[in-house]
């Protein structure tokens, strides 16, 4: 199998990964996230027993 020549590639490499972190990292980052954390409630949920029908 051939090898590429690495001169083009790298720098086409390189373009694309600062265009990545410089540009549209940041515009992605900055969208509000849909599902913000909330505190989980320490209280335990009360539950009742299941009535059954034929006891």
């Amino acid at each position: 199998m051939p090898q590429l020549n690495p001169n083009p590639w790298f720098l086409i490499m390189l373009l694309t990964w600062f265009t990545f972190l410089l540009i549209i990292q940041p515009k992605v980052l900055s969208f509000l996230q849909t599902n913000s954390p909330s505190t989980k409630h320490t209280l335990p949920h009360k539950t009742t027993s299941w009535t059954w029908p034929w006891t």
